[in-house]
């Protein structure tokens, strides 16, 4: 069946290979339900692949199965997302989220439910994040509009989080029948939802009205429902999603190679590049090597190590130290697709450089890519010997004798020097394991007093800090008023900008458009959550060509 823009009415599971090859229904999912037929809503998820690739390496390189349905409550891993450690993570790795987790600080799976559910649009709007924080931590009492909300909300603190909480309000505080509870959660899920429970609103007033529910705390319970019109989640769903939150977290903090590899072999998904995903595995002990046509498939793989770190009660750094190596694919080269990094990998091992051209068909710009890349290393070409031979090599080809390649012999040339092999792995890969850029200028940066991502956890708090590094994301949410966030990497760490609207107006084309900036602001550190709040802006010229990823 070929889904459309809009949901569509679908089939029992036995009838889609009939349906497939001559039907597309359009019909509107209202109209469906209306006349009583199910619907399916199907959610493709990347991390659902990565999970699945993340499995497979462990079993081969490891030698143990991980069952997902299995996975012990660990400590540790609660204890990782307490600190929002969680790049790469399902769902809980944004920056909302990361600024939520150590204020939540969960330590059950439940705690996990209602994290997934409590950062959307309409808890938000609905002001239900701060009061259910308070309350989850002791500094707010756990009350109720009304009593006959207790059981409805008891579960979440007196706060509605989930569809299936409000549709129960409905029903206990206004006497609405299951029918009508559906009809206002159908009205949640619509883009129409303002208009139809605009509809239902004077139906809801009389019945709170008979029940002594009248005035403020009427019009209260109003809008705690209206909030929901903007994408209120069911609590099955929230269940669904915090088992990939778990089910991740725990293969990032046992299995950190294998999760880091898993999640480069899954993109496009996700909130991070493969560069900061790289990086974080980095900081976590994990190493990371270039491609290479002999030792290369590909996709990423793992390598052996030596013997694992990630022992219960390390700290962070060890996680991955002495444990398996990723290798990054040869698909991952500029210009590389599918079709000729899988030959590439099944025709291993090479001889030289004009034995890879010949037996692959990989032409000039491929084999001038690889050789920026360093692929070239197992046959002892630096990545300049490799571009100057790359020329020469492209010209043969299976219909010409093997090994009569003129001019492929490179003259002495000067090594890339660290920062410049950074800089070709950014262009080849997108990827620089040994290199982030602000490494190369941490020196100048220190001159000028920027301090490393690293440091500020250490810092007073409410002091005037400058920080740098390299644009990640920019995130200006609806929910927000107009603020941008801003996340900058440097080597060390993340650092999560916020910029007010006034401040954006006098830096916007430096914040829109510049890949790297220096920002001076204000510290602000509570709950273990860092932020700097920019009152100073300007670009941080950097060599590597990196791109952020942006949000509306």
């Amino acid at each position: 069946m070929v889904l459309c823009d809009r949901p569509v009415v679908e089939v029992c599971p036995v009838e889609w290979g009939r349906m497939a090859d001559r039907s597309v229904l359009q019909w509107d999912k209202d109209d469906c339900a209306a006349v009583g037929l199910v619907k399916f809503d199907l959610l493709g998820l990347g991390m659902l692949s990565a999970l699945h690739y993340a499995v497979d390496l462990v079993a081969e390189h490891r030698g143990y199965q991980i069952d997902l349905a299995t996975l012990p409550q660990d400590p540790e891993v609660y204890e990782m997302l307490c600190r929002a450690d969680s790049v790469g993570t399902f769902q809980v790795e944004s920056r909302a989220q990361m600024a939520t987790l150590p204020r939540l600080r969960p330590r059950t799976f439940y705690d996990l439910v209602v994290e997934v559910a409590l950062i959307r649009p309409g808890p938000i709007q609905g002001g239900s994040v701060h009061p259910y924080i308070r309350r989850r931590n002791g500094q707010e009492p756990v009350t109720y509009l009304h009593p006959l909300l207790e059981p409805a909300l008891r579960k979440t603190l007196g706060v509605p989080l989930f569809q299936e909480q409000l549709m129960q309000m409905a029903i206990d505080i206004a006497g609405f029948t299951p029918g009508e509870a559906d009809q206002l959660r159908q009205a949640m899920g619509s883009k129409r939802s303002r208009e139809r429970m605009e509809r239902l609103r004077s139906r809801l007033y009389d019945g709170m009205a008979t029940r002594g529910v009248t005035g403020a705390v009427a019009t209260e319970i109003w809008e705690k429902l209206a909030a929901f019109a903007n994408y209120g989640f069911p609590e099955s769903h929230s269940v669904s999603f915090a088992y990939l939150v778990y089910a991740s977290s725990w293969i990032k903090r046992y299995e950190p190679a294998a999760f880091c590899a898993a999640l480069l072999n899954a993109q496009p998904m996700g909130f991070y590049s493969p560069h900061t995903l790289v990086q974080d595995a980095r900081r976590h002990g994990v190493e990371v090597r270039t491609p290479d046509v002999n030792a290369s498939a590909a996709k990423a793989i793992l390598e052996p190590g030596g013997e694992p770190g990630n022992r219960a009660g390390a700290p962070p750094g060890e996680w991955g130290r002495g444990g398996p190596v990723v290798r990054l694919g040869i698909g991952s080269v500029r210009g590389v697709g599918e079709e000729l990094a899988e030959r590439i990998a099944a025709g291993r091992p090479f001889a030289d450089m004009e034995d890879v051209a010949r037996r692959t068909g990989a032409g000039l710009d491929v084999l001038e890519a690889l050789g920026t890349a360093g692929a070239f290393g197992c046959f002892a070409l630096a990545r300049r010997e490799a571009l100057w031979a790359a020329g020469a090599v492209a010209q043969s080809r299976p219909d010409r004798l093997a090994g009569v390649v003129t001019g492929a012999d490179a003259p002495r040339l000067p090594g890339m020097s660290p920062a410049e092999e950074s800089t070709a792995d950014l262009w080849a890969t997108g990827v620089s394991p040994e290199g982030h850029p602000t490494r190369f200028v941490r020196g100048h940066l220190t001159e000028l007093g920027v301090v490393c991502a690293a440091d500020l956890a250490t810092l007073p708090i409410d002091g005037r800090v400058m920080v740098g590094g390299v644009v990640t994301h920019r995130q200006r949410p609806a929910t927000a008023d107009g603020t941008l966030f801003v996340n900058l990497e440097d080597e060390t760490g993340l650092v999560n900008v916020v910029v007010s609207k006034g401040c954006w107006a006098r830096y916007r084309r430096v914040v829109r458009s510049a890949p790297a900036l220096l920002v001076r602001g204000r510290l602000e550190r509570a709950e273990g959550v860092v932020n700097v709040v920019a009152e100073r802006i300007e670009a941080l010229p950097l060599s590597a060509p990196t791109r952020s990823r942006d949000f509306r």
